[in-house]
């Protein structure tokens, strides 16, 4: 598995406005915010299902209503399409189930 070039890396992160591009270009991040504790940790589990059947694995990070999110791909050393598709797949649920989040 090989990492992403930077051009690709801007191609694909322009459909993933609310994701930042660390400094080296090798891990992607996010913020997801709730209402409340009980839907971030809903948000966790269901994206824990996705990431097994993805068999690709976050790191991330839960305080109340907050859940912060690094990716990566060791693998290719940096980032990939991997990573791509388990931000796209997180900001779906998102958007379905995070309405109301302040």
């Amino acid at each position: 598995m090989t990492p992403l070039d930077e051009q690709t890396t801007r191609e694909l992160m322009a459909g993933l406005p609310e994701w930042t591009v660390n400094r080296e270009g090798g891990a992607i991040r996010r913020t997801f915010r709730f209402p409340d504790f009980p839907q971030a940790f809903g948000f966790m589990t269901q994206m824990a299902i996705a990431s097994e059947k993805m068999n690709h694995h976050p790191e991330w990070f839960n305080v109340y209503n907050r859940v912060e999110v690094t990716l990566t791909t060791h693998d290719a050393g940096g980032l990939s399409t991997r990573d791509i598709d388990w931000a796209t797949h997180a900001d779906t649920l998102f958007a379905r189930i995070g309405r109301g989040a302040a």
